[in-house]
């Protein structure tokens, strides 16, 4: 099953800086655990909202919003994609990157995927896609 893990730090990332040095290395050592386990499918980290912008479509028209945004504690600053065999299983190792970060939360959600259905739903989806 692939889950994301959507990571927001509990800092203002606008001032927070880059991590120090010794954070990057544990960071790298860890996903060179995950990797070598095979559960790492994708990660990487974003930067500043300062350096982006939110698209939203409000009654047929686009705005467009450039950063920095408010509540900068809310927001994301990185993922992860992993494949796992269970929620127990993504829960693990999303624990173990907090405990390395030293703050922050990850909210976890289940990606479309055969997997995750089971087999009536997985044959629909399948079906669906096949149209």
């Amino acid at each position: 099953m692939r889950f994301m893990t959507i990571y927001k730090p509990g800092v203002d990332q606008e001032t927070a800086g880059p991590p120090s040095e010794k954070r990057m290395a544990e960071m790298g050592a860890f996903i060179n655990e995950m990797a070598a386990a095979g559960v790492l499918l994708a990660t990487d980290g974003l930067q500043a909202s300062s350096k982006g912008a939110r698209v939203k479509l409000v009654d047929g028209d686009f705005v467009v919003t450039d950063g920095p945004f408010a509540e900068t504690k809310e927001l994301i600053a990185g993922y992860a994609i992993v494949n796992v065999a269970s929620k127990d299983e993504a829960i693990h190792w999303t624990k173990r990157f907090l405990a390395l970060m030293g703050e922050g939360e990850s909210e976890i959600r289940l990606m479309h995927d055969f997997a995750a259905f089971d087999g009536e739903e997985a044959r629909q989806v399948g079906a669906a896609a096949n149209r």
